[in-house]
């Protein structure tokens, strides 16, 4: 099989811009008329993409849940691609990518697979061996390389003002093992999480959002997907917030 996708070397691509933008751009990449060989085979399911476009996944990150996504989906839904905005139990890397990967599994036809923040390393994991993922979309997101450590990534950047806002609850798991649930402080929630919304918004996203397992910082990556998916990321800077 023939490909417009080169497989061989890594992609990493910083496109400034709307997620929307980048989207259209990966959907497009993953469309036929990109894909000589057109839809590659998959297992059978209630996702089809028997017009030949792609379906959208969408992988949430932490803090929030998949119906952050709701203004992307009806953007995409109105041009006629077919969406699934996957739930991601923040519970760890391993636990996360597996889960996301049987969503994958689930889908038949060509995906562009998208993440956002803690979302990206997932993806990455996730898509890994799976050849219906045509293209990945980083929005804001974490993109480590295979090996690399969250944690360890994020320190290398000091200035951040979320460790600060972050508010450790423990939790006790069935089988009497501990853990440390990470939530944002509901007043800083806006500040540090979603400056660029109303405040009308964040103070219920605040109260809504899902904690992630503080040990899924320090979760090893054991894969890296961009290195042989064409990739595509959104990097969000203080300009790009105020327009």
């Amino acid at each position: 099989m023939t490909s417009s996708l080169p497989a061989s070397r890594p992609r990493r691509r910083r496109i400034r811009g709307t997620a929307a933008a980048l989207l259209s751009a990966a959907a497009f990449a993953a469309s036929p008329a990109a894909v000589a060989a057109g839809r590659p085979a998959g297992p059978s399911s209630d996702v089809r993409s028997d017009d030949g476009k792609p379906t959208v996944v969408l992988v949430h990150g932490a803090f929030a849940d998949a119906s952050s996504w709701n203004a992307v989906v009806e953007r995409l839904q109105k041009d006629g691609y077919r969406v699934v905005a996957a739930a991601n139990p923040l519970r760890g890397l391993a636990t996360d990518s597996a889960s996301v990967a049987g969503v994958l599994r689930s889908i038949q036809g060509p995906i562009v697979l998208v993440g956002h923040s803690y979302g990206g390393a997932v993806i990455s994991q996730a898509a890994t061996g799976n050849p219906n993922v045509k293209a990945l979309v980083y929005v804001s997101a974490f993109m480590p390389d295979k090996g690399e450590v969250l944690g360890r990534l994020a320190a290398r950047f000091p200035g951040s003002a979320l460790n600060p806002a972050l508010k450790k609850v423990p939790f006790r798991n069935t089988d009497g093992t501990t853990g440390t649930d990470l939530y944002v402080a509901p007043d800083k929630f806006h500040a540090v999480f979603a400056a660029d919304l109303p405040r009308t918004t964040t103070s219920v996203t605040a109260a809504t959002q899902r904690p992630i397992a503080a040990s899924a910082f320090n979760d090893k990556a054991t894969s890296a997907a961009w290195r042989t998916i064409p990739s595509w990321a959104a990097v969000a800077t203080a300009r790009s917030r105020s327009r």
